[in-house]
């Protein structure tokens, strides 16, 4: 979490060190250098504002596939180049020391931390309860005969079977079983969930 806040911190001031420039692309490799690491910073400048980007940010650290491939990135040749670039300028350096003497001090370092932490714990909560809102959402639905209908149609055909399969490692699925888990600890819930799967066991 230290690294995280740092990083996001470093990017609010990067993604602002050449606001108001004028650059004309291709006259100066360093400019463009800066440019496009702006345009690569704004992100994690907008995540710092938005705790349900920052949690999903820290949750996109843990995929495995992501962090190789943004590893992948980094270890190009034209990522690289760009960082040298980048590093040589002088907003980068400014940015640098002005983060360098923000994480010296214990005090801004602590107050730092416990922003990132608050701000990650609110946008988890938040996804949290977006996705038991639609889990709960797709359960009333089920109740519609025509809606169940259509989802017992897709349950038999083979092809939806294999991409349900598939979608098992993907996050956003994993959120929304992480969040069935936790309504079926409401006993209603848990009983409606069981009428619904005796439902469709009786049809298909």
């Amino acid at each position: 979490m230290k690294f995280f806040s740092a990083l996001i911190s470093s990017s609010i001031l990067l993604a602002s060190a050449v606001s108001g420039q004028e650059i004309v692309r291709g006259e100066d490799p360093q400019a463009d250098a800066i440019r496009d690491m702006q345009t690569g910073f704004s992100g994690l400048q907008q995540a710092a504002k938005d705790p349900v980007m920052m949690a999903q940010m820290m949750e996109d650290l843990k995929d495995p596939e992501m962090m190789a491939e943004a590893q992948k990135m980094m270890n190009s040749p034209d990522f690289k180049k760009q960082m040298k670039q980048f590093e040589k300028s002088k907003e980068f350096k400014q940015a640098s020391s002005k983060m360098k003497q923000m994480m010296d001090d214990p005090q801004t370092a602590a107050r730092m931390q416990a922003q990132a932490e608050h701000m990650v714990q609110r946008g988890q909560d938040t996804m949290k309860k977006e996705s038991m809102n639609t889990m709960a959402d797709a359960m009333q639905a089920m109740n519609d005969p025509k809606v169940m209908a259509e989802a017992l149609k897709m349950m038999r055909d083979p092809e939806f079977a294999q991409q349900m399969q598939a979608m098992q490692h993907d996050p956003t699925m994993k959120k929304y079983m992480a969040a069935m888990q936790d309504m079926m600890a409401d006993p209603n819930a848990a009983a409606q969930m069981e009428m619904m799967k005796n439902a469709m066991k009786a049809q298909l």
